[in-house]
Formats: C-alpha cells, structure tokens, sequence
C-alpha cells in the first residue's frame, strides 16, 4: 500500500514548482485554503470531481 503522501508531487514545471496533487494542477495551498474557509469535503470533491478525499487527507498531512 502506497503512502498517502506520495498522492502529492512537486515538479518544477508545473504551478512553478508548488505542491500539487498527483496528476493535477489543483495546488494543495488552494485545497487548504479552502477546507480554511470552511469547505467540506463534499464540497470539494463535488466542485473537483477528479478530487479524491484520500488527496484532501494528503493535503492536510503535507502542510
């Protein structure tokens, strides 16, 4: 079973380099600023529908 940490990557050609959710341009800054501002995880994976709650967790634990 992989870590779920691996579900994040940084790669200096994409979002120049920020933390980003594997496979995605969906930057984990943006995902914990929302969960910030309140956003659930529903809510977030319904306004992302390629968004994983397992990358949302991976979010919370890369910070």
């Amino acid at each position: 079973m992989e870590s779920i940490i691996s579900r994040i990557t940084v790669d200096p050609t994409v979002c120049h380099g920020k933390p980003t959710i594997r496979g995605s341009r969906l930057m984990v800054a943006t995902i914990l600023e929302l969960l910030s501002a309140e956003m659930t995880y529903d809510e977030l994976m319904e306004d992302y529908p390629s968004l994983q709650k397992e990358d949302i967790q991976a979010c919370l634990l890369y910070r």
